[in-house]
């Protein structure tokens, strides 16, 4: 317990400046009083186009209803983010549903995020623009692959078990892969022809598309998986329950606040919505297809 106290002191005190961001102003104030604890948020950058803005605003909401500082803790995976809320390093985070339906167990759902009046989204292959022949995974046997992240469910599960429903071996059906570690890098890495083909999370190709068509014009989606739970905020393993019950209520609240509106507007979402566990069942069948007995 000491070890971990120390810990989250190092985060809290030598992590605020995670990327010279401006998240806030109370979030970077070294004047802050240090009293009550820090509330530890872990991100990555896998998941959000445009993660400065939104943060800028994100830290002040959250303190503003959680009543304590809020320090955001950013990782390049989400499997080092999800060790720290397993390890009680930090609070909550904004991880992949992958990551989630792993390790539900232990973490707790606290909002789903809804896009276009669905709290779903699905897997998009995708290949260069001037690639008008691939069809599906069928046609990329012998291609350059990018995978996004190792617990990544759009960009790394599903490609997997889709590879693995053709009745072939995932780890020999392209001749060479690597992660990217975020879905704008895979879009760029297909964009630029690094890659001959890539999974993407279907709802960042859309914010994509939305502010930088000249990108992803430049690629073609070939083919959208089933919809999937969309990846959600999870309580740490550590989070006491008063605090669970404020930050859910904080995200719920988020579309009936001006300012919670403004913060979805920037990510193009409409609203949070309360935990509904069925959603996520199609990711736990993959897993336990592509990984039995590791759920």
């Amino acid at each position: 317990m000491l070890a971990r106290a120390w810990r989250r002191l190092g985060l809290a005190l030598g992590l605020t400046l995670w990327s010279g961001l401006g998240v806030g102003a109370s979030t970077l104030d070294p004047t802050l009083d240090a009293s009550p604890e820090p509330f530890l948020f872990g991100i990555t950058p896998v998941f959000m186009v445009d993660q400065t803005r939104f943060l800028a605003g994100f830290g002040p909401y959250l303190e503003g209803r959680l009543g304590q500082p809020v320090r955001f803790v950013r990782r390049k995976s989400y499997t080092e983010i999800t060790d720290m809320l397993l390890g009680g390093d930090l609070d909550a985070a904004w991880i992949c549903s992958f990551s989630y339906v792993f390790n539900r167990a232990s973490l707790a759902l606290l909002g789903i995020p809804i896009f276009k009046g669905e709290p779903f989204y699905q897997s998009y292959l995708i290949v260069p623009a001037s690639d008008g022949d691939t069809k599906g995974y069928q046609d990329l046997n012998g291609e350059v692959f990018a995978y996004v992240e190792p617990r990544s469910n759009t960009g790394y599960l599903y490609p997997r078990f889709a590879i693995n429903q053709l009745g072939k071996d995932a780890n020999a059906w392209f001749r060479e892969t690597f992660f990217t570690w975020s879905h704008q890098d895979s879009v760029l890495a297909v964009a630029d022809q690094v890659a001959d083909a890539a999974a993407v999370d279907s709802y960042i190709w859309e914010v994509l598309h939305l502010g930088d068509p000249g990108l992803t014009d430049r690629t073609r989606v070939v083919s959208g998986s089933p919809k999937f739970g969309f990846p959600p905020v999870v309580g740490g393993t550590f989070l006491k329950d008063d605090v669970r019950a404020r930050l859910a209520e904080a995200l719920l609240g988020m579309d009936r606040d001006p300012e919670g509106r403004r913060l979805l507007d920037l990510l193009h979402l409409d609203r949070f919505m309360a935990p509904r566990e069925d959603i996520y069942d199609g990711i736990s069948e993959m897993i336990q297809a592509v990984m039995p007995g590791g759920e």
